[in-house]
Parts: C-alpha cells; structure tokens; sequence
C-alpha cells in the first residue's frame, strides 16, 4: 500500500494479536449511539473479536494515518470511519462515526 508508512514492529508491521487494546469511553458511546442493530453488530463483532486475527494494521481496509501524526489512524467498516490511535504496544479504539457523504 503506497503512501502508507509502516508501522514499526515486528516484521516492520504491527498485528493487534500481539498488542494491549483498549477502548475510549466514548467510543463505547459512539457504539451505543449507531441506530442500526445489524451494522452496530458488525462493528460489535469485529472490533471485540475478529480485529485480533487481522495480520496487519494496514490491511484493514482504507487504513491510513491522519493528517500528520504518526499516532492516530483510520479504517472504514460498515460506512463507518473507526479511529484508532496507535502508541507503542497499546492500540485504542477512540471513535466510530458515519462516513461523511461526499
């Protein structure tokens, strides 16, 4: 994936089995807040379970850094923009919002 820096870590890349994840309060409550049960599952069911068998941050899809920072990233799922921040061996969950209609 071009114009994606690596993340450092093992294999030059970070796969979140290996790391400590955590959860911001109001990503919980951006979780709570989606008004579809099915897509607000989805989301439930990867973020709790399944992002713990993804390889590679960057194969999540659309992941890339924003703005700037080397610490918070992004990756669409579901119409939803998911915010991550990255710092070490600790990723956090900090929002979930509806993609912006362009």
């Amino acid at each position: 994936m071009t114009g994606i820096p690596l993340i450092p870590g093992r294999g030059g890349l970070l796969s979140p089995s290996a790391l400590q994840v955590r959860y911001e309060r109001s990503f919980i409550i951006d979780l709570k807040l989606i008004s579809t049960s099915l897509v607000r599952d989805r989301i439930r069911q990867f973020v709790f379970s399944d992002f713990f068998e993804t390889k590679h941050l960057q194969y999540l899809p659309d992941f890339r850094p924003m703005g700037a920072t080397q610490i918070f990233y992004r990756f669409t799922l579901e119409e939803h923009l998911i915010c991550i921040e990255v710092t070490g061996q600790i990723i956090k969950f900090v929002r979930v919002l509806p993609k912006p209609d362009i």
